[in-house]
């Protein structure tokens, strides 16, 4: 355990589900256009995914960016790896490289064609 209390809960939530996204808001009440843009993918991916909302637990916002050295939100997580923001999830959706990860760690979804 670090001596960063936020820091390990963000760990717990990344080691427990295979696929995170921390969010503004929820993935059925998206609070911001970025974070409902790649709910709105994962969701035409077919990917089961965690949202964790950082607008209700001002802690994991703050610690979040810090953990990730990522300075916005949302941020996706597969497998304990930060993936990226909002534009970089976008962009590998485009290019079907974010299909190819979920496919190389074995997270369920539904194939594009």
């Amino acid at each position: 355990m670090s001596d960063n209390p936020v820091h390990d809960r963000i760990r717990q939530e990344i080691d427990d589900n295979q696929v995170v996204l921390f969010m503004k808001g929820t993935p059925v009440f998206p609070q911001c256009g970025f974070s409902a843009q790649v709910v709105q993918i994962l969701s035409h991916l077919g990917v089961k995914f965690k949202g964790v909302d950082v607008l209700s637990d001002p802690g994991i916002r703050d610690g979040i960016k810090q953990f990730s050295d990522w300075p916005t939100i949302p941020q996706l997580y597969i497998k304990g790896n930060f993936v990226g923001g909002c534009d970089i999830v976008r962009e590998m959706h485009q290019s079907g490289e974010l299909e190819g990860l979920l496919h190389r760690h074995g997270i369920a979804h539904a194939h594009q064609h």
